[in-house]
């Protein structure tokens, strides 16, 4: 069964019909569903999933408790390092489902950096990301680094500056080294 990662910004927590449609498309088509349980996307979600009936979902939580599982699904409770605090934290289960999935569907705000690390995580994986672009509420199918940098060319300065700042201090596979 194809799995679909969905993630997103915790900025966002409505969704509109355009998305709303695509997640029809993805139950349409009878896809297994991973979701995270943070505020935001995955809680607007996970309502939506929960409103229409849809049973093919299992929800990631790290640590020792899940924050959000509104339609009561499967967990996969992602044990991680306690001493881990903040972005490092979650993002050990981000990677999980970015593993366990076929494709992402990634709502983004344009500013979220987990967002963003998820976009990064599956071109890292081989795998494409639908990204519904919110500040221009735009779908944009991601496969590869050039789809990456059209993408982030369309981000406010504040957040390119941060990435550029962030790429430049770690140690970054190929796949994230940007060019603006």
């Amino acid at each position: 069964m194809t799995t679909v990662f969905i993630s997103g910004s915790r900025h966002l927590s409505r969704l509109n019909q355009e998305v709303k449609a695509r997640l029809s498309n993805v139950m349409n088509q009878h896809f297994s569903v991973v979701v995270g349980d943070a505020n935001g996307a995955d809680k607007a979600v996970q309502a939506f999933l929960k409103e229409v009936g849809y049973q093919a979902v299992t929800v990631f939580c790290a640590g020792d408790k899940c924050r959000n599982n509104l339609g009561q699904w499967q967990v996969n409770q992602i044990h991680v390092d306690a001493k881990l605090k903040g972005r490092a934290f979650y993002t050990v289960k981000d990677k999980k489902m970015a593993e366990v999935a076929d494709y992402g569907f990634v709502l983004w705000d344009g500013k979220s950096q987990g967002s963003y690390n998820n976009i990064v995580e599956l071109l890292n994986q081989n795998k494409k990301a639908l990204v519904y672009f919110a500040p221009k509420k735009d779908f944009m199918t991601i496969k590869n680094k050039a789809d990456l940098n059209l993408l982030v060319h369309e981000c406010d300065a504040s957040f390119k500056k941060n990435l550029n700042v962030k790429t430049s201090l770690s140690h970054q596979t190929p796949q994230q080294a940007l060019e603006f």
